[in-house]
C-alpha cells in the first residue's frame, strides 16, 4: 500500500498548478473565498433565514442581562466594547436553548488577584447523556477545561460553541472574561486606594505605577487570569475560592460542578509531575498564555492553543519567550490572519505575514515556525493542525 500511496501523494503533486500561473491565481482566488464561506457558502449565516432572527432574539436577551447584571454592581464598571455594545458579546444565535436540552450551564463570579469581578460560566454533561457522535454514555466524573479568551476584547460567549461541544462529549469545561474584556471588570478593585490605581503615578513619585490588569491588552492578564481560573475551578466547597475584594459582592465560593470533575490524574498519558485531569484552552494573546502557564501549573495535564501555540525560538510577534514544554499540545492554527490576502502576501506565519515572489508558493512549513518545534524538540506528544481558507478570527 504505500508504494501506491507515495505514487498517489507525487502524482497530486505534479498535477498541481504552477505559482503565477492562471490556474494557481484562479486556485488561490477560491481559497480566498472559501475564507468568508461561514458568512456566504450555502447554508452561512447570510443565506440562512433562520440565522438572523434567532441573532435579534438572542442579542436582545443577552443585551438586557447584562444591563442587569451591571446595574447590580454599580461600582464594579465593565468598561468594554462587550458590555456596552449589542451584539458584541454575541455567540452562536442558533444555539440558544441548548441550556437544559444538549447541556447544561451556571453563570459564575469571583473577583481575581487584584480584587477585579470576573463574570464566566461552567458547563457540564446533562444526566444521563450520551455522546452525541458516539452514542457512548457518559458517567461522571469528567475531566475538566478551561478556556481563556483572545484579547482585542474577546468575550466568551465567543467561545461558548467550544465549551458547549466539548461538555456534550463528556467534560466539565469553564469559560470567563479577563480582566478588562467582555463584562468582567475594567480596573482592579478597590478603585479609591491610592496608590493602588493611580495610572498616572510615576517611579519617581514613590506610587506603584499603573492600575494592576491596565490596560489589558496584556499578557500578564491572560497568564494570571489563566492561574485564577484554574483556581476557581478547582474549587470545592471545603476548599473555597476566597475572592480578595469582594465583601460587597455576591460571588460563588466554589465550582458549581465540583462534584461533576474528575481530579485524579489521566492514567491513559501518565504526564510526569501532573496532578489532575485538567487541559487549559487559549485563542490568540489566550494562546501565548495558556503556552506558558502549562509550563509552571503542575495542575495542567494537556494544552491547546489556537493560534498559536507558542515556544522558544518562535517567530512573528509572539516569542514565546519564558515558555518551556511540559505537557502534550495540539496546535490549531489558521491559514491565514486577522485579514485574508493572497498567496504572495502570505510569505510567512498567518501572525507575521510578508511579501513574497508571485512565482513562489508559500512555504509549507511557514507554521511550525511558532511552537510546534519545541514541543517536538522536547520529545512530547503533539500536532499542529492548519485547517485550509482559516483565519484567525475563527
Amino acid at each position: 500500500m504505500f508504494p501506491l500511496a507515495a505514487l498517489a501523494i507525487a502524482a497530486a503533486v505534479a498535477t498541481s498548478p504552477v505559482p503565477g500561473t492562471p490556474e494557481y491565481l484562479q486556485r488561490d482566488a477560491q481559497n480566498v473565498a472559501d475564507a468568508y464561506g461561514r458568512q456566504t457558502a450555502p447554508g452561512g449565516q447570510i443565506q440562512n433565514p433562520n440565522y438572523f432572527p434567532a441573532l435579534v432574539v438572542d442579542q436582545n436577551q443577552v443585551v438586557a442581562n447584562q444591563l442587569l447584571d451591571q446595574a447590580a454592581t454599580p461600582t464594579r464598571l465593565a468598561l468594554s466594547p462587550g458590555n456596552l455594545f449589542p451584539g458584541w458579546n454575541e455567540g452562536n444565535p442558533l444555539r440558544r436553548g441548548w441550556d437544559g436540552k444538549r447541556g447544561q450551564i451556571v453563570r459564575i463570579s469571583y473577583t481575581n488577584r487584584y480584587g477585579a469581578l470576573i463574570r464566566g460560566d461552567v458547563f457540564a454533561p446533562l444526566p444521563g447523556a450520551r455522546d452525541p457522535y458516539t452514542g457512548a454514555a457518559l458517567k461522571p466524573p469528567y475531566p475538566g477545561v478551561v478556556i481563556t479568551t483572545g484579547s482585542v476584547q474577546g468575550s466568551e460567549r465567543m467561545y461558548w460553541w467550544l465549551a458547549e461541544d466539548l461538555a456534550e462529549r463528556g467534560y466539565v469545561v469553564m469559560t470567563y472574561d479577563v480582566q478588562g474584556q467582555g463584562t468582567s471588570e475594567t480596573l482592579p478593585h478597590p478603585t479609591n486606594a491610592m496608590p493602588f490605581c493611580n495610572p498616572f503615578a510615576t517611579p519617581d513619585d514613590g506610587e506603584q505605577f499603573g492600575c494592576p490588569g491596565v490596560p489589558f491588552q496584556q499578557e500578564a492578564n491572560f497568564t494570571k487570569g489563566t492561574e485564577d481560573a484554574l483556581d476557581f475551578f478547582m474549587s470545592t466547597p471545603s476548599a473555597p475560592y476566597v475572592s480578595p475584594a469582594s465583601d460587597d459582592l455576591d460571588v460563588n465560593d466554589h465550582n458549581p460542578y465540583w462534584q461533576l470533575f474528575d481530579r485524579s490524574p489521566d492514567r491513559r498519558t501518565v504526564t510526569p509531575g501532573r496532578t489532575t485531569r485538567v487541559a487549559i484552552v487559549g485563542h490568540s494573546l489566550g494562546a501565548a498564555a495558556v503556552s506558558k502557564v502549562q509550563g509552571t501549573d503542575s495542575r495542567v495535564e494537556t494544552v491547546v492553543a489556537l493560534d498559536k501555540l507558542t515556544g522558544p525560538g518562535a517567530a512573528g510577534p509572539l516569542s514565546g519567550e519564558g515558555v518551556v514544554p511540559k505537557v502534550p499540545a495540539l496546535a490549531v492554527q489558521s491559514e491565514y490572519g486577522f485579514t485574508v490576502a493572497p498567496y504572495f502576501l502570505n510569505g510567512s506565519n498567518s501572525l507575521n505575514p510578508e511579501p513574497a515572489s508571485p512565482t513562489q508558493a508559500p512555504d509549507p512549513m511557514r507554521e511550525r515556525k511558532t511552537g510546534y518545534d519545541a514541543w517536538r524538540k522536547a520529545g512530547l506528544d503533539s500536532m499542529l493542525v492548519v485547517p485550509r481558507a482559516s483565519t484567525h478570527l475563527e
